[in-house]
């Protein structure tokens, strides 16, 4: 009889202990289901999950994520998308298709916001060249002062892990990349329009304002030259990689001021525009519209201000 009390006694401590550790691993191991379901899980269809924004999860993370500041704007050249404003650790920045601009709303409610964080307002910075004036803000639905550009508020996307990621594209036909103006991200956004005057000014999102000529091709600066007298230094095989800016009327520029604005003739004889007496060309390495491949080159080549300035010379 004793015996038998001691083996029933055995029996019942095993079956707890089994009990225990078998709660114990299964705890475990829902932890673990769990955190591969919500980290990794691939966005459903048209990247919406269930509640129609896609599963953020991570809840402690993603508040993180909400109250960080962008900090000082920047802007990625992105092949695919074009130029794409991201916040100062390189994260894309969205807009919401079902948002407002005039007047500034936001439509993406709690649960919506879960997936995209709002981005706040608060020690946001204009990325380089872009008007601060176009910064703004709006509070969101869960309270935010939530950054606006030109009207529209800005997100992050929960599912974004990494600078340049750009997983948000597109999501739901409704979630889009921002260009730094607040318009979508495309790649046709650096496109200048076809009407352009002969020498006009454009702003570059890393230069500020710029002059462009009639193609939209950046016009450039070469500190070996002088303004009075006027002579230009980049002549044979310079001159050839460097086409000088041929004369353009008065009338046909927009936002150049004509102080010193005249031509001269270059030593084979032809014709050369100047900005501010300054000689100015163009590049033979820009290929479209937008590009300033030419930029820094030598530390002798600069964009030229409108005023005919070396933008970005060492002073």
């Amino acid at each position: 009889m004793k015996t038998s009390w001691r083996s029933a006694s055995l029996v019942a401590t095993a079956a707890a202990l089994l009990a225990l550790t078998t709660a114990c691993g299964q705890d475990k191991g829902d932890q673990s289901a769990n955190g591969q379901n919500v980290g990794n899980a691939a966005p459903a269809q048209g990247g919406y999950g269930s509640d129609g924004y896609g599963d953020a999860g991570g809840g402690a993370e993603k508040d993180a994520a909400k109250a960080k500041s962008a900090g000082q704007l920047a802007v990625w050249d992105s092949k695919k998308l074009g130029q794409v404003l991201t916040d100062s650790a390189g994260f894309t920045m969205y807009r919401f298709d079902k948002d407002t601009a005039q007047p500034p709303k936001s439509n993406c409610d709690a649960a919506c916001l879960k997936a995209w964080p709002a981005v706040p307002a608060s020690g946001a910075k204009a990325a380089p060249g872009v008007d601060p004036a176009l910064m703004g803000e709006v509070t969101a639905p869960d309270g935010t002062k939530q950054l606006t550009i030109d009207g529209w508020p800005m997100y992050r996307y929960a599912m974004d892990t990494a600078p340049g990621d750009a997983k948000g594209q597109g999501v739901g036909g409704t979630w889009y990349a921002a260009a730094p103006d607040g318009k979508k991200a495309s790649p046709a956004s650096a496109a200048q329009p076809a009407d352009l005057k002969g020498l006009s000014t454009r702003k570059d999102p890393k230069l500020g304002e710029i002059v462009v000529d009639k193609n939209g091709m950046t016009v450039y600066r070469f500190l070996k030259d002088s303004a009075w007298p006027i002579k230009s230094n980049c002549v044979g095989a310079c001159a050839q990689k460097w086409p000088a800016v041929p004369p353009v009327a008065k009338n046909d520029t927009e936002n150049i001021p004509l102080k010193g604005y005249m031509t001269f003739a270059r030593p084979d004889g032809t014709k050369q525009q100047t900005l501010n007496c300054w000689p100015v060309y163009t590049f033979s390495g820009d290929k479209k519209p937008g590009d300033t491949n030419g930029q820094g080159v030598g530390g002798t080549w600069y964009a030229a201000a409108p005023d005919g300035k070396p933008v970005g010379a060492p002073k």
